[in-house]
């Protein structure tokens, strides 16, 4: 892997990095090498003092692949890019928030917290309270007979807050070999280009200069990222399962760029099992010879349930070193799992985790390393269909005596055969009730042996099966779309007046109802009779409820926002002409409640869109339904003299406690007015 040609370092247009505005992309760039005396040093770490000491241990072990790469040349480079992702320590020293405190936040912000406190709310702590890392790594490993253990290596390490493998990857195609041009400064040119990009902007298309190249990139959407990562972004309705989207190009969940065709390729029809196996959250094992190919697997799992907000803890490379590993490592049989996806290369995890229920092999061994490969899987085409890669073909690759026979030893030898041969292949119990899709299947593509022709064809098969998914996927949860549907106010009634609640959940009243209606075409083709038992895991997995409480706040909010645009298009002479005097009184106080809110917001620091312009509209519609009502009410509700200065137009009225928007009797002073 080389640096790219059209980048280059002008030392006249360097820029010196600011690390406050670096964090909105990078917590820090790392220097790791591996020592023969003593293991994985951490030579440089900018911006320093970022890390606690557990945290550098754990990205220096998780930064270098298992075991050096067998390659024929006595003296030869071999470059590699994976990413890796870890959970913060409580008492890390960026860490203003502790993860109990991040934990109310994010439940109070999926019940009930409106939306313009949300995204302050997550825009103060910049990241700086989230609980997990991703490392981006590029490593090196150099091999010469001349030096000791006959090669050395070093890795060059990004991390991040975010899952934006779209981002880091090419830009560690840059920056990895300029390190080994040009030394550590390559990281305080790449941290300055990086400290002038512009705040993330999730599900949008970035231009991010860097040099005199250019990084264009698709961030994934505000949707599948997690309410922890400390990213300041709103969530709209319409960009949401369990509604299509409006634009099927756009990401619409994590790692949308990853290989899925090429990584899955020799287990095709296993694809629709693992995506049940994701949807309900079951923990799963992936071994690969090699990180880029264990970290690509674990990726494409995940962007196999967009457009939902996955809640697994997936790790793209662990390694034993891991702290969470020891905790794994103690389960005994009977113990449950808990839900996550793990990544591997090193063939101890099939000992140490014997117990897990599904482990999936994936990947090929490289030239001359100490595994044999196993051709379990044909690459070649069926005569007279020289551009199909359907049904047929992995219909003979399934059923020929040969492969049926590996079938068989496969099982009866189990995991553990793929400590002498590597095979492509999945271990598990689990009866899918989603059936393979024959018409996507045979729409695939198989390019040969021609590599260009291969990456291209990929891509236009990764790009069918991430369609077949998402549209799998958004009308598995469909039934859903009921608890999130926002109301209006009806036409010629009052909009201020509290919006009606959304739907309440009940999982029981939700599958007898599901089970009477059905499940719907698009899946009724596609799933077994049982398909209710897969709604059922569902609701009992780690994926519902985090998805479920996100969707419903974004749904008041969005309820929210339409009584609010319903407010300033209210002609108010209009609705009171209508109103007997007791209503009038009412839409008074109703108005006035709403006022007040809108001041105290203003007055908290929130900086709300259009707050001064709905302030002024509803001052005017509370003068003008003041206006209406008969002297003698006019001075009782004068005697208040909050609500007096509201009447006569003081845009600052003496706020001393501004009760929870109260609800102001007609007649009768407030006790917690201003005296």
């Amino acid at each position: 892997m080389s640096r790219s040609p059209s980048f280059s370092v002008k030392p006249e247009l360097s820029v010196k990095p600011d690390p406050d505005s670096l964090q909105r992309w990078v917590v820090a760039f790392c220097i790791i090498r591996f020592d023969l005396e003593r293991g994985q040093l951490i030579e440089e770490c900018y911006p320093p003092g970022c890390l606690t000491q557990e945290e550098e241990l754990e990205v220096a072990f998780s930064s270098f692949p298992d075991s050096v790469s067998q390659h024929q040349n006595c003296s030869s480079i071999h470059d590699c890019i994976f990413f890796f992702r870890f959970r913060r320590h409580k008492n890390t020293k960026q860490g203003n928030v502790t993860s109990s405190e991040i934990t109310e936040i994010d439940d109070k912000d999926t019940i009930s917290t409106p939306k313009e406190e949300k995204v302050i709310r997550r825009s103060r702590s910049s990241g700086k309270g989230s609980r997990h890392l991703y490392g981006y790594v590029f490593n090196r490993q150099r091999h010469d007979e001349r030096l000791k253990r006959g090669g050395e290596q070093k890795s060059v390490v990004i991390l991040s807050h975010g899952p934006y493998s779209s981002v880091f990857r090419p830009l560690l195609q840059i920056m990895g070999p300029l390190y080994f041009d040009i030394g550590k400064k390559a990281i305080e040119h790449i941290a300055g280009y990086v400290s002038l990009w512009p705040t993330p902007v999730p599900g949008k298309l970035m231009e991010l200069p860097i040099g005199n190249a250019m990084l264009k990139v698709n961030l994934p959407p505000a949707h599948s990222l997690p309410l922890e990562s400390g990213i300041a972004y709103e969530e709209s309705a319409s960009s949401m399962a369990p509604f299509l989207p409006n634009n099927q190009s756009v990401p619409q969940g994590l790692f949308h760029d990853s290989d899925l065709f090429g990584t899955f390729r020799g287990l095709l029809l296993q694809l629709w099992l693992l995506w049940e196996l994701l949807l309900i959250g079951e923990p799963i094992l992936v071994i690969a010879p090699t990180p880029p190919q264990c970290c690509e697997a674990v990726a494409s799992l995940v962007s196999l349930v967009a457009p939902l907000l996955c809640s697994v803890d997936f790790r793209p490379y662990f390694t034993i070193h891991d702290p969470e590993f020891a905790q794994l490592n103690s389960l005994q049989e009977g113990d449950k799992y808990p839900p996550m996806v793990l990544g591997v290369t090193n063939l101890f995890f099939l000992k140490a985790l014997r117990n897990i229920p599904h482990i999936v092999s994936v990947g090929s061994p490289a030239p001359n390393s100490s595994r044999v490969a196993l051709a379990s899987r044909s690459t070649g085409r069926i005569p007279g269909k020289p551009e199909g890669f359907g049904l047929q073909q992995l219909s003979l690759k399934k059923f020929s005596p040969s492969n049926l026979l590996n079938a068989v030893k496969l099982r009866r030898d189990g995991p553990l055969s793929l400590m002498t041969e590597h095979k492509e292949a999945i271990w598990s119990t689990y009866a899918a009730t989603t059936k393979p899709d024959t018409s996507i299947l045979n729409r695939l593509i198989d390019a040969g042996m021609s590599p260009r022709v291969e990456e291209s064809m990929s891509v236009v098969n990764n790009e069918i099966l991430r369609r077949h998914f998402l549209e799998l996927t958004t009308n598995f949860l469909a039934p859903f779309g009921p608890y999130f549907r926002a109301t209006t106010p009806p036409e010629g009634s009052s909009p201020f007046v509290d919006p009606p609640p959304l739907p309440p959940f009940n999982a029981d009243e939700f599958l007898i109802s599901l089970s009477a209606r059905g499940v719907g075409k698009f899946l009724s083709k596609r799933m077994r009779s049982n398909w209710l038992d897969l709604y059922r895991r569902f609701l009992k997995g780690p994926n519902f409820l985090p998805w479920f409480q996100r969707r419903h706040a974004v749904a008041e909010n969005e309820q929210h926002r339409l009584w609010r645009q319903a407010k300033m298009k209210t002609d108010i002479h209009h609705l009171i002409s209508k109103m007997p005097e007791l209503e009038v009184v009412d839409c008074f106080n109703a108005i006035e409640r709403h006022l007040l809110g809108e001041i105290q917001l203003q007055h908290s620091g929130r900086v709300v869109a259009e707050s001064a312009a709905m302030c002024q509209k509803l001052k005017g519609d509370l003068q003008a339904v003041f206006n209406v009502l008969p002297k003698d009410m006019q001075q009782l509700l004068l005697l208040n003299p909050q609500r007096a200065a509201l009447l006569q137009g003081n845009s600052s009225p003496e706020l001393t406690k501004l009760p929870g928007r109260p609800s102001i009797q007609v007649g009768v002073i407030s006790s917690n007015s201003p005296r």
